[in-house]
């Protein structure tokens, strides 16, 4: 796992992407705070740049990196959660101005799966993650569903887990900073 993760952080400083296990679905991950890196994951996938992107990070202390304020609330959520879940927030901060949404929220999840965490560990920073389709095909559940042009398309391919098969993707709660909680996908 050692190669791998300093293979990753490599290619991400370079403002390549990876294409990596997480602890939902098979990601493509950039650097989450260089737009040039963003804009490659939006061309890949063939989607609207105006359509928001997950990011992951290693803990609490690195969440605060990136959002202004942080509610109390998501501290519990990410706590108590027994399955993968991504809060939106309000105040997006310090990443790509191409990865934050109009309305300056932004998406992450601190995963629970120890390839992830030592990798943003690492990396020392936000990890862009969204599915590894094309938009609007559906999205694999292992990596030998993974499509030839995503493949092709990223400048690293994680050799880990690669014969795990993935439940779904993350819940997602939008969480704005005045305590309204919405789901967005269960």
């Amino acid at each position: 796992m050692h190669k791998e993760i300093n293979n990753a952080v490599r290619v991400l400083k370079e403002g390549g992407l990876i294409l990596y296990p997480t602890d939902t679905v098979w990601g493509i991950g950039c650097d989450a705070t260089n737009p040039d890196a963003v804009k490659k994951i939006y061309e890949l996938k063939e989607r609207e740049d105006s359509k928001a992107l997950i990011c992951l990070v290693a803990d609490d202390r690195m969440l605060t990196k990136y959002v202004k304020t942080v509610p109390n609330v998501a501290f519990n959520i990410i706590e108590v959660s027994e399955s993968p879940t991504t809060i939106i927030y309000d105040g997006a901060q310090n990443l790509a101005p191409n990865l934050i949404a109009e309305d300056g929220t932004i998406a992450i999840r601190v995963p629970d799966d120890d390839f992830c965490f030592q990798l943003l560990r690492r990396f020392n920073g936000a990890i862009v993650s969204t599915s590894a389709n094309i938009s609007g095909q559906p999205t694999p559940k292992s990596f030998k569903e993974i499509a030839s042009p995503i493949l092709k398309g990223v400048d690293y391919v994680v050799n880990l887990h690669q014969e795990k098969t993935c439940a779904k993707p993350s819940s997602i709660i939008k969480l704005k900073n005045n305590g309204e909680v919405k789901i967005i996908r269960q």
